[in-house]
């Protein structure tokens, strides 16, 4: 490295190489977000003498994981590439138009300010002055002297004392209404205050600090090129957001996309071309790897019981406003992941708010069904059965919002639901689906539940109500006991018997499908049968 102690000049690319170093202005021109992290472009235009020279670039964050940066260089041989942290030469960075607008009226309102406070001090220093002229007016006929006076001389003293003390209080009075109205004006110049400062910051928010960047390169002959330097950083991300909107007569599903993208590198991204990714490179990016099982067998003495509350550990991967066409990112699928490349600029402050963009939406189709839960819940709810036939996936999200025909109904994470998937949503509770579940006589030991040492039986009564006015095709979800040992015997009867068994490879978890008229109640019985040998206890 040459001469990089000197102070470098990079306010303009027609600037002269000095000692050879050709000092460089960068900026972001494209960023891949994922999830979480990203993957930064900087691209950079230069001109270079023939012979052998160092690009440098003193403006990268201070932050960026010098390790990551990959360079590649068009229009000359590239040599070696030297990064550094510290002692980085300063930089000379022209401030903006908006900056300088910003700024200048910050200090107007400022001044504006300073001169209105000063203004209310003067007006109090009016009425102050008034209020003593009544004091002293009023300890004038209080004297020793006023006894000595004629009648004459007291009327006299008298109406001067009332004129003056009316003068005084008019001119308090008068001062006291004016400081009064200039604070209430005092207080919008505040607000005002406060607002441009907002204005400014959101306009100054980069770190002064940088990382430098050096590349050695050697050029035949005086040429032109352009400097590409690529890193991952992980201070940035993005979240999807979905509106999902249900229509109810048609079980048509609308899905409105968009991404919450923010990024805390300590500089601003201005007008760059944006592309959000699935992929997540910053979790798990490989299988998991199984070890030997290598089996013991030990006296029975020298085995000790693990303790309570420890267990195997098993290492699993984490689970995975309307706006025009022309504004949306669309998808592409390599059958890894999923980019939306966004078609216009974007810029994000750095440490600012989630930047909103939109997606192209979705359309499907669902089956509408009210699914009952009696076990836990005491109204049904309405549910929008649906396969993912988008061609996209639906990614977890926590800004996931329901609509049911126009109208929201409620906010709540949603899972990662691939192309071809099955997933059941809901859109919000049906209050005219009554459900109650009870065990019928349970405090009669001849029925309901009667106990023996080695029998348990139980006799489960479900019953749903129907007080709206219309019918609903309903599905009705409960369970019974299942076993894993052979010693323990269960049996099972239901009137009527389940459609479904076994849901969601589920042992035990039975569905009932029926349609409900309006004003109607449908009954479900259970009744289970558990059996196991003398001396043994049910758990």
């Amino acid at each position: 490295m040459r001469a990089l102690f000197l102070a470098l000049p990079l306010a303009s690319l027609a600037l002269p190489a000095v000692a050879e170093d050709i000092a460089l202005s960068s900026r972001v021109s494209a960023v891949i977000l994922y999830p979480q992290g990203a993957t930064v472009t900087r691209e950079v235009a230069f001109s270079a003498p023939a012979g052998q020279h160092d690009l440098i670039l003193a403006d990268l964050p201070q932050g960026t994981p010098l390790a990551s940066v990959r360079v590649v260089v068009e229009g000359v041989r590239m040599g070696g590439v030297t990064t550094r942290n510290d002692y980085v030469p300063p930089r000379d960075v022209p401030e903006s138009a908006a900056l300088i607008d910003a700024r200048a009226t910050l200090t107007q309102i400022e001044d504006a300010l300073r001169l209105a406070r000063n203004d209310i001090a003067d007006i109090e220093l009016e009425a102050e002055a008034a209020r003593a002229r009544i004091a002293f007016l009023a300890q004038i006929g209080q004297g020793d002297g006023a006894a000595t006076l004629t009648p004459d001389q007291l009327r006299a003293l008298s109406a001067v004392i009332g004129s003056e003390t009316l003068e005084a209080r008019q001119a308090e009075t008068a001062a006291t209404r004016r400081a009064d109205t200039a604070k209430r004006a005092l207080k919008d110049q505040i607000k005002a205050r406060d607002a441009a400062r907002q204005a400014l910051e959101a306009l100054v928010p980069e770190d002064e600090a940088r990382a430098m960047l050096a590349v050695g390169i050697t050029a035949d002959a005086e040429t032109q090129g352009t400097l590409t330097v690529t890193y991952t950083i992980p201070d940035a991300g993005w979240q999807p957001l979905y509106d999902l909107h249900l229509a109810r007569d048609s079980g048509a599903v609308r899905i409105e996309r968009g991404a919450f993208v923010q990024q805390s590198t300590g500089e601003n991204w201005q007008d760059i071309a944006l592309t959000l990714s699935t992929l997540r490179p910053s979790e798990q990016t490989e299988p998991g790897q199984i070890w030997p099982w290598i089996a013991r067998i030990e006296d029975p003495q020298a085995i000790q019981p693990m303790a309570r509350g420890k267990a195997e550990t098993v290492l699993m991967a984490a689970p995975m406003a309307e706006a025009a066409a022309s504004d949306m990112a669309v998808a592409s699928f390599d059958g890894l992941s999923v980019t939306y490349s966004y078609p216009a600029p974007v810029s994000v402050t750095t440490g600012a708010d989630n930047v909103r963009l939109m997606l192209t939406p979705l359309e499907t189709k669902a089956e509408v069904v009210a699914q009952a839960v009696p076990m836990l819940d005491q109204t049904a709810y309405l549910m929008a059965r649906l396969t993912n036939d988008t061609g996209e996936m639906l990614l977890p999200t926590s800004e996931a919002r329901f609509y049911l025909d126009g109208r929201y109904v409620g906010q709540r994470w949603l899972n990662l639901i691939a192309d071809g998937d099955k997933a059941d949503m809901s859109f919000g509770p049906i209050e005219g689906l009554r459900l109650t579940r009870l065990v019928r006589d349970r405090n009669e030991g001849d029925r309901g539940i009667l106990t023996k040492s080695n029998e348990q039986t139980e006799t489960v009564e479900i019953t749903v109500e129907n007080l709206t006015g219309e019918a609903w095709p309903l599905r009705l979800i409960d369970r019974v006991p299942v076993s894993e040992q052979e010693d323990l015997e269960i049996t099972w009867t239901a009137e009527p018997m389940p459609a479904e068994r076994d849901i969601d490879g589920e042992r035990g978890i039975l569905a009932w499908t029926f349609d409900l008229p309006a004003k109607k109640t449908q009954a479900i019985t259970v009744k289970t049968r558990l059996t196991w040998p003398e001396g043994k206890v049910l758990h």
